[in-house]
C-alpha cells in the first residue's frame, strides 16, 4: 500500500500534515507530531505587521532626534500579540530543522509591498524547505477593484519568487471572481503550489457593551465542501501542487480531498482539540480505507472525482445549485 505523494516538489510518505498554527511553537509538540507520522510541518505565519513594527522600533530608536514620537508606534499591534517576533521566528525555523527530519514549511502573511518580503530570503537562509505565502486582506476600499487586489498578490509573489529558490505555495481565499484564471497566473509566476483556503476570522458585536469582539471559531468538517468543489475544478487545469486547508478532521475528509485533487491536506482544529494521536488515526484510517477498497496507491485515487473524471461533473457547477434547491420539501 503506497500512500506517498509529492507536494511542492517534496516527496512525502502520505498527504497529511499540521497546517499553520501555534502547534509548532513547542518543540515537544513538534516531536510528538513527527512521531505520530506527520508528513511535514507548516509553521504559523510571520506577519507583515510584526516585521514593520520591528523595523519601526529600530528606526524610532535611531531617529529620536528627528522628532519621531512614541505615539507613532501605536499604529501597530503590540508585539506580545504575536507568538514570535521576526528574529525569534527565524531562530525557530533553525531549531525545527535541527529537531525533526520531516520538511519544515514556513509562512509569511501580508497584504502590501514592502520590506517584509525580504524576510523570505532570511527564512530560506534559516533552512526552511518551502514557504507558504498568505496574502490575507479584507477589501474595504470601494476605489480598489478586484483586479487591483489580484495584482497586489501577483506583485508580492513576483518579488518573493525573485528572492528565493525554495518552493512557494500561495494560500488563497475563496473570494476571487475568477479563481481558475487567478490560480493559473500564480502558477505561471513560478509558484509550486496553491493552498485552498484561508479562513477569515470575523468579529462579533457585543450589543450590550457596543464593542466589536474577536471570536475564534475553529473549523469543522462542513467547511470541507467548499474546498472539495474548488479542488475538483482546479485540478484538471493546473500542474502545480494543491493543498486542502480547512475542514479536514477525519480520514474520510482526507480521502475526499485527495479524490477531488489534493496532493496534501493540512489539519489544525482537530489537532488542537485532540492532539497528535489524531494524526496517527487519520493516517491509519486512510490506509485501511484504501486497502478495503483495493487501491494500491494514493496516485491511483488522486483526482478521481475531479471535474475531469467525476461521473457527474455538473454537480460541481450550476446544475448542483438547481438540483439542491429541489431537495427541500415543505
Amino acid at each position: 500500500m503506497n500512500l506517498e505523494t509529492e507536494y511542492l516538489g517534496l516527496k512525502l510518505p502520505h498527504p497529511i500534515m499540521p497546517g499553520a498554527s501555534p502547534l509548532v511553537d513547542s518543540l515537544d509538540t513538534v516531536r510528538a507530531l513527527e512521531d505520530a507520522g506527520a508528513a511535514a510541518i507548516v509553521m504559523h505565519s510571520l506577519f507583515e505587521e510584526q516585521i514593520i513594527r520591528d523595523q519601526w522600533s529600530t528606526h524610532q530608536h535611531q531617529a529620536v532626534s528627528e522628532g519621531i514620537t512614541p505615539e507613532a508606534s501605536t499604529f501597530f499591534p503590540e508585539q506580545e500579540d504575536y507568538m514570535l517576533g521576526p528574529e525569534e521566528y527565524l531562530a525557530t525555523v533553525q531549531r525545527l530543522k535541527e529537531t525533526v527530519d520531516i520538511p519544515v514549511i514556513a509562512s509569511l502573511n501580508g497584504s502590501s509591498m514592502g520590506g517584509w518580503v525580504d524576510y523570505a530570503r532570511l527564512i530560506e537562509q534559516a533552512g526552511a524547505d518551502a514557504l507558504e505565502i498568505n496574502t490575507y486582506h479584507v477589501a474595504t476600499n470601494p476605489e480598489e477593484s478586484g483586479a487591483d487586489l489580484e495584482n497586489r498578490t501577483i506583485e508580492i509573489l513576483r518579488n518573493i519568487r525573485s528572492a528565493v529558490e525554495i518552493p512557494l505555495a500561495v494560500k488563497l481565499s475563496p473570494y476571487f471572481s475568477s479563481l481558475p484564471h487567478f490560480a493559473r497566473e500564480i502558477q505561471a509566476l513560478g509558484a509550486e503550489g496553491i493552498v485552498l483556503f484561508n479562513r477569515f476570522f470575523v468579529p462579533d458585536i457585543d450589543i450590550e457593551e457596543l464593542e466589536m469582539k474577536q471570536k475564534l471559531q475553529l473549523s469543522n468538517s462542513t467547511e470541507l465542501r467548499l474546498r472539495l468543489r474548488w479542488l475538483a475544478i482546479l485540478r484538471p487545469q493546473l500542474e502545480c501542487s494543491l493543498a486542502c486547508s480547512g475542514g479536514v478532521h477525519r480520514a474520510t475528509d482526507v480521502i475526499k480531498s485527495v479524490m477531488a485533487g489534493a496532493d496534501a491536506v493540512q489539519c489544525v482544529a482537530v489537532l488542537l482539540h485532540e492532539g497528535d494521536k489524531r494524526m496517527r488515526s487519520m493516517i491509519d484510517g486512510l490506509r485501511e480505507w484504501m486497502e478495503e477498497h483495493e487501491y494500491e496507491s494514493l496516485t491511483q485515487m488522486k483526482g478521481s472525482m475531479s471535474l475531469r473524471h467525476c461521473p457527474d461533473p455538473a454537480a460541481y457547477v450550476r446544475a448542483n445549485y438547481l438540483q439542491t434547491l429541489q431537495l427541500w420539501k415543505v
